[in-house]
């Protein structure tokens, strides 16, 4: 028997691969020093995990509405509408189990097949294996290295645009460099999604990982918001990457349909944690601040640690919780040409785990830099700065 032919079409997340490779690695008695995987070794908020407990125990086990319970259909609602100085009610809310379901259901709720859906590359991989395992046709746009981190290459989104293109897909507070639109860089991509009449999935979830300043929404400019679809996280911000918790907020019969997916796909999304949530989003900040704090601290040790090596240079970055230095100068040292096999060399003789641009979507044409990718969210200050000490010596030998 045979399986399906669109499965060849399917991609997946290759930085578990570089994750395997660094447990098979600790599990030959090294300690790994891990900066590969964007995951939180924080605890989730007591107030959160407490009232989840409590949910359990007043039996909040069964199912539940498959767009979410009204209570947190109304909080995202007021929290996101809040954040970005915009309406929304829980009719434009539908809950899902975690961020990521909401990039499958966006493209089936607005593409047909053979329709062509603009997304960033380097970016998260998923959107380009759903744009392709649902028979459309991905078009990347990538990003210009600048002093101050990176931009989006606008030309490049401009002439990429055809009569078959039908969304775009915008991840700023970007993974995985952090790249962090300006007000008049977003006012131009808006622009040209009006212009050419183009659906717009705004993935936020570092919406809330802002170091200063106050993070602004493409969903804010005037003509957006009845075109744009927001993915809602509650992973980073609350420390709840394995609660799978999230939702898709945008236009009410966009959300109509995505409710009807949620029904077609998981039934619902776990009702003890959808009651936990609310408490997340209403009750005690204290948790996120210090979520926030800590992460901004371990920010700064990986970035000294990384400029501390000759050849690499990197702007902070204002948001997320990634680092994207571009490793030329260290290439060149150490005589290599594929990028992955300097992070092979630096697990072995440094016991650093990264992640590299070839785990963010496939190389775009004629692309001649390179660059690694470090997540600093699930490793302490300590192991940070002996880490980067470690691969400082192998960068420069």
């Amino acid at each position: 028997m045979e399986l399906a032919k669109q499965l060849a079409k399917l991609g997946t997340e290759t930085a578990f691969a570089v994750s395997q490779k660094a447990a098979d690695w600790a599990y030959q008695s090294h300690k790994v020093y891990p900066f590969h995987l964007g995951d939180i070794n924080l605890a989730t908020p007591e107030n959160i995990t407490e009232a989840a407990k409590k949910a359990l125990a007043d039996g909040f086990t069964g199912y539940c509405p498959g767009a979410g319970i009204p209570e947190l259909r109304d909080a995202v609602a007021r929290d996101v509408g809040a954040k970005r100085g915009l309406r929304y009610s829980a009719e434009n809310v539908a809950i899902q189990p975690g961020g990521k379901p909401v990039i499958g259901k966006f493209i089936s709720a607005v593409m047909n097949p053979g329709d062509e859906v603009l997304y960033p590359n380097p970016g998260y991989p998923i959107y380009e294996s759903q744009i392709e395992y649902q028979d459309g046709v991905a078009v990347p746009y990538g990003y210009i290295e600048t002093p101050d981190g990176f931009a989006l290459d606008m030309d490049a989104i401009e002439n990429a645009i055809t009569d078959k293109t039908t969304a775009l897909i915008y991840n700023n507070y970007q993974n995985p460099n952090g790249a962090q639109s300006s007000r008049e860089e977003m006012e131009k991509l808006a622009e040209l999604a009006i212009e050419h009449d183009l659906w717009v999935m705004s993935d936020d979830a570092y919406f809330e990982i802002q170091y200063s300043g106050s993070p602004i929404s493409i969903a804010n400019i005037p003509g957006m918001q009845e075109r744009t679809i927001i993915l809602y996280t509650c992973s980073k911000r609350f420390a709840m990457t394995g609660w799978r918790l999230g939702a898709a907020i945008g236009p009410r019969h966009v959300i109509e349909i995505i409710a009807k997916l949620n029904t077609n796909i998981e039934s619902c999304t776990t009702h003890f944690i959808q009651r936990a949530m609310v408490e997340a989003i209403d009750g005690d900040t204290s948790g996120p601040d210090f979520i926030l704090n800590e992460l901004r601290a371990r920010r700064d040790a990986a970035v000294a640690g990384l400029n501390a090596i000759d050849g690499i240079s990197i702007a902070t970055p204002n948001s997320t919780f990634y680092l994207y230095p571009n490793v030329n100068t260290v290439m060149e040292r150490k005589n290599l040409t594929d990028v992955n096999q300097l992070m092979d060399g630096a697990l072995e003789h440094s016991d650093v785990s990264f992640c590299t641009r070839m785990h963010f979507g496939r190389a775009l044409e004629n692309e001649q830099n390179h660059y690694i990718r470090f997540a600093y969210s699930g490793i302490d200050i300590p192991d940070i700065e002996e880490g980067m000490g470690r691969l400082k010596t192998y960068f420069e030998s």
